[in-house]
């Protein structure tokens, strides 16, 4: 399984379009290679390096997506894969860009094929996300960005 952007590469610069210095829309996405036999797919976008004394978890949720169809491919810019969106840490529904409050961060988007689909009510957490994935996960692939308002 595989997720690319055309906008950046694995491990590179997310282009201030996509984060709160730019339109802090969501870069196109494309999911490929889903294996057979997934009945949905999960799209997760986190953040872990922020500062424990913002976050004790030290993790910053972004975007939220479960329940998406396998046959989408696709997620075009600044668009919600069909699926049910969730609220991000900042508690909106949807994507939410990069915006670092002290340095370089990373972005991990991680999208997981699952035998199953979730069923979970729009106000889930990520935690509750996690726990309904639990067993059902088949594949999981991550395309990591990495952003720094200082540098833009």
């Amino acid at each position: 399984m595989k997720l690319t952007s055309s906008e950046f590469k694995h491990e590179k610069l997310i282009p201030t379009k996509y984060t709160c210095d730019g339109e802090n829309i969501s870069p196109p996405i494309k999911m490929s290679e889903i294996p057979d036999g997934a009945e949905s797919l999960v799209l997760i976008m986190e953040d872990p390096d922020v500062p424990k004394e913002l976050r004790e978890d030290g993790m910053w949720d972004h975007w939220l997506v479960w329940d998406i169809l396998p046959e989408e491919g696709e997620i075009p810019e600044d668009m919600n894969p069909p699926g049910i969106v969730g609220n991000n840490t900042g508690n909106r529904l949807g994507y939410g860009g990069p915006c670092p409050p002290d340095k370089e961060h990373r972005y991990f988007f991680k999208l997981y094929a699952l035998d199953t689909m979730l069923d979970l009510p729009q106000n889930s957490s990520k935690a509750d996300i996690l726990a309904g994935m639990e067993g059902h996960i088949i594949e999981q692939c991550e395309l990591m960005g990495r952003y720094n308002r200082q540098e833009n």
